[in-house]
């Protein structure tokens, strides 16, 4: 990993990615605590952050589209400063007295999320070499838990000692700042590479990226209904604090996992690699489903998350190899969009589980992590590396 941050442009364009990324984990959180705060109802807030998630989602995979067949830097200048602006507007209006206007700032801050996750993934082979590629992932993988550690700490902090309006700016400034640090390496002025035609449907037309997609659908459901399970929690236990802390655990125990999967390289397929971690976060999650005590709710967050990092980086790593050639970009956001459409659904579903309890709540992540593993082992056949190199020479 050092040879990989000492590359050029490396560290200050991951890091610049990293801060322009906060918004997606601050972003949810803070709309259902904002509305909470105005004494809204539980499934405006879940309603919102379920907006927001699927616009992002809609909006990663045409903006991925569109770097590819232009650069990065424009495409991304101009979203960070719509999505700014709408951040900026919740922040003034608020969410509980203009719920219509309020959903519609959250869709468009959301469909206007820069698309700086996707371009730096598609940008890894031609910053590091091929030796350093996997390396290159999993430090991408492991980082980006720090936004989702940061994320939901610095929302909580924020709406509980200064504002919800003030997570609200926050979002602006951090999608604003770590844009411009991306936009003006000139890295992100890289015209795409010479690639032959492609299909309208671009990656989709993939069997294997389409498989790989309804799996982290079911993951994107698992983080979404996590987030809601904590507010749950922490209402049931009269402790806020453990909104923003039980999914700051669940990264922790990813980041740790990460730099475990990284050092100690498994000796088997790429494939099977990513079968076992997904097993292994499904099996790690179940218990979740019957706790409800604080000590333990987050020592069962903590389990999960040392797997999710693995899960992630081989499934970064096969959407390469899978995705056709000039599509890469787009495949990286469609990774993100069915994420955030998983996270969206999972949001809305807990929310209207909510009313039913806690218990209730905490089945469905369980679920969704059940049902990530069980989709990837009906056809693991279009993930073997033979269906790889068919899709795309290494």
């Amino acid at each position: 990993m050092r040879r990989v941050l000492a590359a050029p442009y490396v560290t200050p364009l991951l890091a610049g990615t990293l801060i322009g990324r906060l918004p997606t984990a601050m972003a949810p959180i803070t709309l259902l605590l904002a509305v909470r705060a105005e004494n809204g109802p539980m499934l405006l807030g879940a309603t919102l952050a379920a907006l927001y998630g699927l616009a992002s989602a809609i909006g990663q995979p045409l903006l991925g589209r569109l770097v590819d067949r232009t650069q990065l830097a424009p495409v991304v200048a101009v979203s960070a400063a719509v999505s700014a602006v709408a951040f900026t507007m919740l922040a003034v209006l608020g969410c509980t007295p203009h719920p219509v206007s309020a959903a519609l700032l959250a869709v468009l801050a959301g469909a206007a999320t820069p698309p700086l996750e996707a371009g730096l993934r598609a940008m890894w082979p031609r910053l590091v070499t091929r030796a350093d590629e996997r390396a290159a992932f999993t430090l991408d993988s492991i980082s980006q838990e720090a936004v989702f550690v940061a994320g939901p700490l610095a929302a909580t902090a924020l709406c509980q000692l200064v504002s919800p309006a003030a997570a609200l700016a926050a979002c602006a400034a951090t999608a604003t700042a770590g844009t411009l640090a991306v936009a003006t390496r000139p890295p992100a002025r890289w015209k795409p590479q010479a690639r032959r035609a492609t299909h309208w449907s671009g990656p989709l037309r993939s069997r294997g990226l389409l498989l790989l997609f309804a799996a982290l659908f079911f993951l994107g459901i698992n983080l979404g209904a996590f987030n809601v399970l904590a507010i749950s929690l922490g209402d049931l236990h009269h402790s806020g604090w453990l909104t923003g802390l039980l999914p700051a655990v669940l990264s922790v125990g990813s980041l740790i996992g990460g730099i475990v999967f990284a050092r100690s390289p498994w000796p088997v397929p790429l494939t099977r690699q990513l079968l076992y971690a997904a097993a292994g976060f499904a099996i790690a999650f179940a218990p979740l489903a019957f706790v409800t005590a604080p000590p333990l709710a987050l020592a069962f967050s903590f389990c999960p998350g040392l797997y999710l990092a693995p899960l992630l980086t081989c499934s970064f790593i096969l959407a390469d190899r899978l995705a056709p050639p000039g599509t890469a970009t787009e495949a990286a956001a469609w990774m993100i969009a069915v994420i955030g459409v998983g996270q969206a659904t999972g949001s809305a579903a807990a929310g209207h589980l909510a009313s039913l309890g806690t218990a209730a709540v905490a089945c469905l992540p369980a679920l969704a992590a059940l049902l990530t593993a069980a989709v990837l082992v009906t056809r693991r056949d279009l993930l073997t590396p033979a269906n790889t190199q068919t899709e795309k020479p290494a």
